[in-house]
């Protein structure tokens, strides 16, 4: 059983979360657009201006890949990911961490290849397609607005390490710590049905 509170509580985010995407095919099209949407962003930022030139890092400047790797914001963004997931639960915060330099070195290579304007469009019309498959997963099948709508910034920090998650419990029947899962779905189901008291409440307001 876990201690942690606030934003390190991984059980609070999970169920945040979870009760977002409850449904089966809904878990399934964000399991396969999360992660390339998180590459597709890296790809994006890639076109930002660095934080710090490649020609200043000295010694340091082989390991850039002459300039190919940046520090940028997509670099930022990426260390503060990892470094959050790896507080939220060591082993599967370190797959979730490789996972995002993978994505960088990956979106850094593929950027460096198609040039800043083809980055830019390759990137555009990769975030709307990934975008667009989560929306219509929401709408046809959850039936529930994203969590993006009622907490962003945990929506956005949570959604890459929710779908880890949720491959490796069911997959390999993973837990961060025993009793994780059955604590997540009693919380999960109780939000659930918050949420539905409350949708109810207001469509009696409405009809009155």
């Amino acid at each position: 059983m876990s201690n942690r509170i606030g934003l390190l509580d991984l059980e609070k985010h999970f169920a945040f979360y979870g009760a977002y995407h409850s449904n089966p095919i809904n878990i399934i099209i964000h399991t396969l657009f999360v992660w390339p949407n998180v590459f597709a962003t890296l790809l994006f930022l890639y076109s930002t201006p660095p934080i710090l030139d490649h020609s200043q890092l000295g010694f340091l400047k082989s390991l850039t890949f002459d300039g190919v790797l940046r520090l940028d914001i997509g670099f930022t963004l990426t260390v503060t990911y990892a470094v959050f997931y790896i507080c939220l639960d060591k082993k599967s915060g370190v797959l979730a961490a490789l996972l995002c330099f993978s994505c960088w070195i990956g979106s850094s290579f593929l950027a460096a290849r198609l040039g800043h304007s083809l980055t830019l469009k390759v990137g555009v019309a990769s975030q709307l397609l990934c975008w667009t498959g989560q929306f219509l997963g929401h709408g046809l099948f959850e039936k529930r607005a994203p969590a993006l709508l009622d907490n962003l910034l945990q929506a956005f920090l949570m959604g890459p390490f929710f779908v880890l998650l949720e491959v490796l419990q069911s997959v390999f029947g993973y837990e961060p710590y025993p009793g994780f899962k059955a604590r997540v779905d009693s919380k999960i189901e109780s939000g659930i049905k918050e949420w539905r008291e409350k949708k109810k409440q207001q469509q009696m307001k409405k009809v009155t």
